[in-house]
């Protein structure tokens, strides 16, 4: 007599293969016999999203939204075109200040958000005196807009004036065209809150020298790829938000030939070399065309852009148009430069977390190594942010992979339901800067941003008419 058994899926003639999800006591005792367990780190949705869950995830066509939606994010081809004045890049008018983050008055600006504006109105000889400068922003003297609302960003405050020089970077891809300021480099630096007269000597030297050479170098040389320099600097250490060593290397070779052609060629060189960071603006406008090429997708739930304006954190997502949804920014949890400490830390600031959106940044921590220690952290805890990232993303990058994880495409495209799902939130790599304004950067660190702003996109979006 032949026994005969039920179907079972191998499952008496092969191997278990167990996946437990927040269940740790069955993990550990599946792990104490030697059987292979996949944990996921999944807990309940937050009470009261429910309904909205079910409204998103059930709406027809979402799926087909969001592929669509990152598909064009991953398929983005940014080129740096061109260097140009701000009042010509971005028809900006004398007065008028873009800032770093969701919209902002001066009355709720933080100290680094400020001295970057004092330092503004002294570069544009709106005022002689810093205290002259602050009075005449309290008075309402300027004009204050998001970068992001002139398909720009900018790095920390964030600040751009008129007669700052900005990156013009064009998506060969969709046609887009994004924009961002020059790297001063480190320490005390207008983006980080500073305006002492070194500060504005700098930046008065970036005006005569630094714009115009580079715009000659650019023009010359054509159109630089920046996603070949990207995935290239992610193979050498970078990550492209706090190291972009490599990165900077890379287009330094690419545009040095052209520089050196221009009649103050040695000095910009040597500028450039200097400037570890130099690659993070180009960088940053990168990033910011590829999330801009995802906007406007009806019923995505892909985010286009974090921004933080050193007050408020602000997200915005793809099918909600350009609606923001703010919260309280957090302080960055990382390491301070000589005798700084937490009390010295100003809530996150910056636009910089345009990496993070488009997968770059935290998401990609397991490429670089050598920069973990530097935000506070050792390596398998890189590995580990990178791989929660997969949770709440809809894709991995083709072009950007990491070779610590056999050439895995970095998690890309921020799903606003996966965050509420899972209650894993974006992690972001930041520098700190001073609370108090004209100090500058204290530190680096991590910082996640505040859940409650991805479940109220969700229910924006839950709340939207469903398709006939």
């Amino acid at each position: 007599m032949t026994a005969t058994w039920p179907r079972l899926g191998g499952l008496l003639t092969t191997d278990p293969k167990v996946v437990t999800a927040g269940v740790d006591v069955l993990a550990e005792a599946l792990e104490r016999q030697a059987v292979p367990v996949e944990r996921v780190d999944w807990r309940p949705p937050p009470a009261g999203t429910e309904a909205a869950l079910a409204a998103v995830l059930g709406r027809r066509g979402q799926v087909e939204a969001n592929v669509r939606a990152v598909g064009r994010m991953l398929s983005a081809r940014p080129h740096l075109v061109d260097v140009r004045p701000a009042s010509q890049a971005l028809d900006l008018d004398p007065g008028t200040f873009l800032h770093a983050g969701p919209p902002l008055e001066w009355e709720r600006a933080s100290g680094p958000m400020r001295g970057a504006l004092i330092g503004a109105m002294l570069l544009e000889r709106l005022a002689e005196t810093p205290e002259q400068a602050e009075k005449a922003l309290s008075r309402g003297a300027a004009r204050l807009e998001p970068c992001h609302h002139r398909g720009a960003v900018g790095p920390m405050a964030g600040v751009v004036s008129p007669s700052m020089w900005m990156l013009t970077v064009k998506d060969h891809q969709h046609g887009g065209v994004s924009y961002c300021s020059l790297n001063e480099g480190l320490g005390k630096v207008l983006r980080y809150g500073a305006f002492g007269p070194e500060v504005i000597d700098r930046l008065r030297w970036m005006g005569d020298v630094l714009g115009p050479a580079l715009r000659e170098a650019v023009r010359r040389h054509g159109p630089v790829d920046l996603l070949t320099i990207m995935a290239q600097a992610l193979q050498m250490g970078d990550e492209l938000h706090n190291r972009n060593r490599a990165a900077t290397s890379l287009l330094l070779r690419e545009l040095a030939a052209d520089v050196a052609a221009g009649g103050r060629g040695p000095e910009v060189l040597r500028f450039m070399a200097g400037n570890d960071h130099f690659f993070l603006n180009p960088g940053m406008a990168a990033a910011k065309a590829a999330t801009d090429a995802a906007r406007d997708v009806p019923g995505s739930s892909l985010v286009v852009a974090m921004a933080r304006n050193g007050t408020d954190f602000g997200i915005q997502v793809s099918g909600t148009g350009d609606r923001w949804f703010t919260g309280p920014a957090g302080t960055p949890d990382g390491l301070y430069l000589g005798s700084y400490g937490p009390d010295d830390a100003n809530p996150d600031i910056g636009d910089s977390a345009i990496t993070e959106t488009a997968g770059m940044g935290g998401f990609a921590l397991a490429a670089a190594p050598a920069i973990v220690r530097f935000v506070g952290g050792e390596v398998p805890e890189a590995l580990a942010a990178t791989q929660r990232m997969y949770e709440i993303t809809l894709a991995e990058h083709p072009a950007l992979q990491i070779p610590l994880l056999s050439f895995r495409g970095t998690p890309a495209g921020i799903d606003v339901t996966r965050v509420v799902r899972t209650g894993i939130l974006p992690v972001i790599d930041t520098g700190i800067a001073g609370r108090l304004a004209g100090t500058g950067q204290v530190g680096a660190g991590l910082v996640t941003p505040p859940a409650g702003i991805f479940t109220d996109a969700l229910t924006a979006l839950a709340e939207q008419p469903a398709d006939p």
